[in-house]
């Protein structure tokens, strides 16, 4: 009797198991990361100009810390990196309608995002911080005591920065850019009051262009991490990339890119005008 029922046991489970198997095998099988093997090409979606992460040099290449983590990713599948530049407004549509495998442009995965995409494990968190005229030395000290129609606040169009200013300091007069150099140039100018954006690049326009011009907030107001953008509905994909990262962030790359970029100002001579 014990053998019966062992031996019904095990055909139910086998009857229950082999659809479930059968369908973890047509997923992967519809992978990206089967399409980006076969095709040995790692297709990447990013817009250029975001210090420090993605940016042109005077040659015409692509060079920043996103750019080194993307060549990375591609050596680490065997296949050849292909960078694709693109318009930010459309970066995620272009993921979806398959214009490239992966997004890695600064790409903040907020929930709003992802009812869209798929985000890896974060490799990198920032957050919003404010680059101020001098003028107002003093007098504002956070993005609180910029609440008041008097002061002209500007951001990049569609990006977190814009979200946190219409959210975060809803009173204050708002005016989008389509560049965040154009935005912060604005302030730099005395023609707005302050610049909300990322930390990164509030702290290289202060050290580029913002000496007696400008103070810079640098205590982050929002908590922004940043990760690398898939398709929906692919595991397989997600999964190598997180143990990519790990591996990534822990044998020494990581740390020599962010140093590179991050710590030094070397390369700044070197980006295309």
């Amino acid at each position: 009797m014990k053998k019966v029922l062992i031996s019904l046991f095990a055909m139910a489970f086998l009857l229950v198991s082999v659809p479930a198997f059968s369908a973890d095998i047509n997923l992967a099988r519809t992978s990206t990361l089967e399409t980006i093997l076969k095709n040995k090409q790692l297709r990447v979606g990013f817009e250029s100009g975001y210090m420090p992460f993605e940016m042109t040099n005077t040659n015409g290449q692509y060079m920043g810390f996103d750019v080194d983590m993307a060549k990375a990713l591609a050596k680490s599948m065997g296949v050849k990196y292909a960078p694709i530049n693109t318009a930010w407004d459309g970066i995620i549509p272009g993921l979806v309608t398959d214009k490239y495998d992966i997004i890695i442009s600064g790409i903040t995965c907020n929930q709003e995002r992802n009812l869209a995409v798929n985000f890896s494990d974060p490799y990198i968190v920032v957050g919003q911080t404010i680059l101020l005229n001098n003028k107002h030395k003093g007098v504002v000290k956070s993005y609180k005591d910029l609440n008041d129609p008097k002061f002209t606040i500007v951001s990049r169009l569609g990006t977190t920065g814009e979200q946190a200013a219409q959210r975060m300091i809803p009173r204050a007069t708002y005016k989008s850019f389509e560049a965040e150099a154009e935005a912060a140039m604005e302030v730099i100018q005395g023609n707005a009051d302050a610049l909300i954006y990322d930390l990164p690049f509030c702290q290289i326009m202060q050290a580029q262009h913002g000496n007696g011009k400008t103070i810079f907030l640098d205590t982050p107001f929002t908590y922004e991490p940043l990760a690398m953008a898939i398709k929906k509905g692919d595991p397989d994909f997600l999964n190598f990339l997180n143990n990519f990262l790990r591996q990534y962030k822990n044998d020494g790359r990581y740390e020599r890119s962010y140093n590179k970029w991050f710590k030094t100002s070397d390369w700044q001579d070197n980006i295309k005008k």
